[in-house]
């Protein structure tokens, strides 16, 4: 999925250096949706433009598809046209949460063909950090035309349970390991996981404090063990509804482990049906 050269992460340094490229506030709370505009709205990076989980990087909801199935595509490109973006734009992405969100826009801008996108490492605790201003103002921009380059790089549900417990696929899951093993489930009517997924909770990709990715070389070592030889084309990420998935797969793609697909629906797509296996523990 990577190509040489790419730049997947940039540093609050680079990004200070570059005020052209257009940058987005990702913030979000799943319990409190108001939360990101509100505190994008009390300040933001500078020249940053807000985007929302639930309006702009997902979909409709239907009761069967997931909590944040996709935007449909010709959505989502009007959006990046109007944001400024096309073909030459460099875009960032930053959130206060670890990076969970902004590595959701940075796959759905990789998935529809843009290459030019990163994520801020260490997000707005790491602009904090070095002491950078923020902004309240909204920056006005003209829109540009994106259009979008759909990739392969999504399985669907019956892409998984077609490959379930062969070895074309290995699952890997980025929730929290209490919620992978079915306990103390809050956001979704059934606790467990999908039989046979591993567990990578997408938080062990940062530093002790949770604000920046750890070094690619430890990511590669920690993920290998994970993968046990497979490469990483048969691997499918998923979480509880398709976002913090996006983080595992942007931190095997830094660890140079390219090629991982996502699973959009995830856990709260596949719970849906009671006809579908869930393993627990």
């Amino acid at each position: 999925m990577s190509s040489p050269g790419m730049t997947l992460l940039v540093s609050v340094e680079e990004l200070a250096a570059h005020p052209e490229w257009r940058v987005f506030d990702c913030r979000h709370d799943l319990k409190n949706t108001e939360y990101g505009r509100q505190a994008y709205a009390r300040g933001h990076i500078p020249g940053a433009l807000f985007l929302h989980l639930d309006e702009d990087l997902s979909g409709a909801t239907t009761g069967g598809n997931g909590r944040h199935p996709l935007p449909a595509i010709d959505d989502f490109a009007r959006r990046m046209s109007d944001c400024g973006v096309d073909a030459s734009t460099q875009v960032v992405a930053y959130d206060n949460e670890g990076g969970i969100f902004a590595a959701r826009l940075w796959w759905l801008l990789r998935w529809l063909g843009h290459e030019r996108v990163a994520v801020l490492d260490g997000g707005l605790a790491g602009w904090k950090r070095g002491k950078r201003a923020l902004e309240e103002q909204v920056p006005v921009v003209a829109p540009r035309r994106f259009v979008p380059g759909p990739q392969d790089l999504a399985v669907d549900v019956g892409r998984v349970l077609a490959d379930l417990g062969s070895q074309r696929m290995l699952i890997l899951d980025a929730r929290s390991a209490e919620r992978f093993r079915g306990e103390n489930e809050t956001l979704d009517p059934v606790g467990g996981h999908i039989p046979g997924a591993l567990n990578r909770f997408y938080f062990d990709n940062l530093d002790d404090d949770g604000c920046f990715f750890k070094p690619a070389a430890e990511l590669r070592a920690e993920f290998a063990a994970l993968l046990g030889g497979r490469p990483a084309t048969q691997v499918v990420q998923q979480c509880g509804s398709g976002v913090t998935a996006c983080h595992n797969l942007l931190a095997m793609e830094l660890a140079g482990l390219s090629g991982s697909k996502l699973y959009p629906g995830s856990w709260s797509e596949w719970c849906a049906d009671p006809a579908r296996p869930v393993a627990r523990g």
